[in-house]
């Protein structure tokens, strides 16, 4: 009998391209994903770190879940992703009614541990990190209802910036063969991938030694580009530090490389920086964004910030409003800071109330929210090339959807024939929230 899985996803993009894969591993082994937890024969939560309560949060959902085993013990309930990876045997140990834990580079094991879980042996963990089995070509999707796809083509971080748990929960760096990426998007511009997101927690750190060349990012992204169905090429996240010259100049050679980038600052102030174990100063910051313009000017750009950080005062945090200003930044995710046991930041003293705090964030999102208006203003009857992406039932009424080169979604009407084909789009109507109104031309 085929047994049925349910699959909730908290975190991060490389979270959600985790959970796909493992949506594809599990469906090769015939299981059935389901969108309802309540009929499912197993349970699998693939949980976050970053977030402060990360843990708290696990404990929760998995209380929920155990109605659900109370009522039937054949349920099966397995944790992965980065808490995980962080708390192990401690997750067992509190809620003992837990089958497997998993971590972010053993995902691929889990029909295995599955096939293990027993009444005589009912818990298994593997969360061993320094692996990349699973990114097995055989488990890319052969048919696909989409034309936008995420590729991971570097796990782990060796940055170790002194408020991130990313280095401790998903390793240190290790980036797939070129020849397994490549071939990837090959596979998936013939099932009608049109744009490839290439994904990573620094995905400009991305490094090959072939022979006595080292090959890097830029090759990696000049070989992609040469693939001729694949019309658009995106990637996050990328860090300021690694950001080289050679990096910079593929913006004038590859057309396919989009207009938006999103750059990760975190704040505006070079103490807080330092502070952060960031390894780039804010003039080097801006120097860089400057470079990229001088060769495309018309690029957007959007960033992260952490509001609040131990030891941010007044005027650091007016440093970071200022760079906002400065940069013009289109979006941006900000939060306020979060402390996460196991990190340098987690021993500095924190003297800020949250009250501050708050006020800080609101202030920053009020501005950013304020400039992402003027950039959507810019645009109104502007000419656009969009990428379309599907059918849209927003407000109920049935309209293609797609998105602009700097990352704006676009909705106007047309045929389901234009799916997957770039068009030219004359912007018509602005909305404050975030989307455009277009028309076909």
């Amino acid at each position: 009998m085929e047994k049925k899985v349910y699959i909730k996803t908290w975190g991060c993009q490389m979270n959600e391209h985790d959970s796909d894969l493992l949506q594809n591993i599990l469906k090769k082994k015939k299981y059935i994903i389901v969108k309802n937890p309540e009929i499912s024969d197993i349970l699998i939560l693939n949980t976050c770190s970053i977030r402060e309560k990360a843990q708290e949060k696990v404990f929760h959902q998995l209380g929920r879940w155990k109605k659900l085993k109370d009522k039937n013990n054949n349920i099966i309930i397995a944790v992965g992703g980065c808490v995980a990876s962080q708390e192990g045997i401690k997750i067992f140990e509190r809620a003992k009614f837990i089958n497997i834990i998993f971590g972010p580079q053993t995902l691929h094991k889990l029909p295995n541990l599955l096939n293990k879980v027993t009444k005589k042996n009912p818990f298994f963990i593997d969360i061993k990190l320094k692996s990349l089995k699973k990114f097995n070509l055989n488990f890319i999707k052969t048919i696909q209802k989409k034309c936008v796809e995420y590729v991971s083509i570097i796990e782990g971080c060796n940055q170790f910036c002194s408020f991130c748990i990313v280095p401790y929960t998903r390793g240190k760096e290790i980036s797939r063969p070129s020849k397994d990426i490549l071939l990837e998007i090959k596979k998936l511009s013939q099932t009608g991938i049109r744009e490839i997101i290439l994904l990573g927690q620094n995905v400009n750190a991305y490094i090959e030694k072939k022979k006595n060349k080292i090959y890097d990012f830029s090759d990696l992204l000049l070989d992609i580009s040469k693939i001729d169905k694949i019309l658009r090429i995106r990637y996050v996240t990328s860090h300021p530090k690694k950001f080289t010259n050679k990096l910079i100049q593929l913006y004038q050679k590859i057309p396919k490389l989009v207009n938006f980038l999103h750059l990760p600052v975190q704040s505006g102030s070079n103490r807080i920086l330092k502070l952060m174990k960031r390894g780039y100063t804010i003039e080097e910051y801006i120097n860089l964004i400057y470079q990229i313009k001088k060769i495309r000017p018309q690029m957007v750009f959007s960033s992260d910030f952490i509001v609040g950080y131990p030891g941010e005062t007044k005027k650091d945090f007016e440093k970071t409003i200022n760079l906002i200003k400065n940069i013009n930044f289109d979006t941006s995710f900000s939060f306020l800071y979060s402390s996460r046991p196991g990190t340098k930041a987690s021993k500095l003293k924190d003297f800020l109330s949250l009250e501050e705090k708050k006020k800080r964030l609101y202030k920053l999102q009020k501005i950013i929210k304020l400039q992402s208006f003027q950039w959507r203003r810019r645009m109104l009857g502007t000419i656009q090339n969009v990428l379309v992406e599907g059918v849209s039932k927003k407000n109920h009424v049935k309209e293609l959807f797609g998105k602009t080169e700097n990352n704006r979604q676009v909705y106007f009407s047309g045929d389901s024939s234009y799916i997957g084909k770039l068009v030219k789009i004359k912007i018509i109507e602005i909305n404050y929230n975030s989307f455009l109104k277009g028309k076909l031309l």
